[in-house]
C-alpha cells in the first residue's frame, strides 16, 4: 500500500471552488442546511451540491456539504430562533454559525458526521465530485473528474476509520453489492492525524489491496 503526495490535485480543487462567486447564505434545519437564494441554488446544482426535498420542494444540503462550504469559506449559515411564531413581532434573533457549532449540531443528528466530512472534503479537494452514497455506512458516489451530469457515478467510496474491526463478510458482501452496480469500490481509510488514504478492492481479495485509481 503506497501513499502519494495530492498537492496539485488539492490545488485544482479548491480553485473550482473559488468558481462559486459570492458568499451562499443558507439557515439550518434540523439535520439539514437550507438554502433559498435561486442563483445559489443554480450555482450548487451544476457543482453537484444539495438535493431538492421531495416532500417540501426546498433545496438542501447535506452536513458534510455544508460544513465543506463553510470550511472552505464559501458559505456563511444562519440560524434563525422562531420560538415565537406566534408572534407579531419581526424581531426573531438570527445566529451566524460557526464551523465548530455547525460540527455541534451535526453530531447530534450522525455521530459519524466527522468521518464524513474528512473523506468528502479530501474528494473535493482533489476535484472529484461526491454525491450521497448508497447506505453502505459513511459511503459516496463519487465521479471521475469531467463526468458529473455527463455519466453516471464510476466509484463508491465508503470510508474506515484506522483501528475500526470490520467482519471480512460484512466488508465482502458491500464489496460484492457494489461490484454488481457496475461501480468500483474503494476503501477511505482514515487516519489518526485525520489524512485519507484509497484502496482498490475486489471480490474475497482483500490480501491484494491495489492503490486505488483516485490517487492518480
Amino acid at each position: 500500500m503506497k501513499r502519494r503526495n495530492m498537492i496539485g490535485e488539492e490545488k485544482r480543487g479548491k480553485e473550482d471552488e473559488e468558481s462559486i462567486a459570492g458568499s451562499i447564505k443558507a439557515r439550518i434545519k434540523g439535520d439539514r442546511v437550507v438554502v433559498d437564494d435561486p442563483h445559489a441554488i443554480e450555482e450548487l446544482r451544476k457543482r453537484g451540491y444539495g438535493d431538492r426535498d421531495e416532500h417540501d420542494g426546498r433545496y438542501f444540503l447535506y452536513m458534510y456539504e455544508a460544513l465543506y462550504l463553510l470550511y472552505t469559506k464559501r458559505m456563511s449559515i444562519i440560524r434563525k430562533d422562531d420560538s415565537d411564531s406566534n408572534s407579531k413581532s419581526n424581531n426573531n434573533r438570527t445566529e451566524t454559525l460557526s464551523f465548530d457549532e455547525l460540527v455541534g449540531e451535526a453530531l447530534r443528528y450522525d455521530p459519524s458526521i466527522w468521518t464524513k466530512f474528512l473523506i468528502y472534503r479530501d474528494l473535493r479537494s482533489k476535484g472529484y465530485v461526491a454525491r450521497e452514497g448508497f447506505g453502505f455506512g459513511n459511503d459516496f458516489r463519487v465521479y471521475d473528474r469531467g463526468d458529473y451530469n455527463i455519466k453516471s457515478a464510476r466509484y463508491i467510496v465508503f470510508g474506515l476509520n484506522e483501528g475500526r474491526e470490520v467482519k471480512i463478510d460484512d466488508l465482502n458482501r458491500m464489496v460484492e453489492q457494489i461490484s454488481n452496480m457496475g461501480k468500483e469500490p474503494i476503501i477511505a481509510v482514515i487516519e489518526r492525524r485525520g489524512e485519507v488514504i484509497y484502496y482498490s478492492v475486489e471480490r474475497m481479495r482483500f490480501v491484494e489491496l491495489k492503490r486505488s485509481p483516485l490517487t492518480n
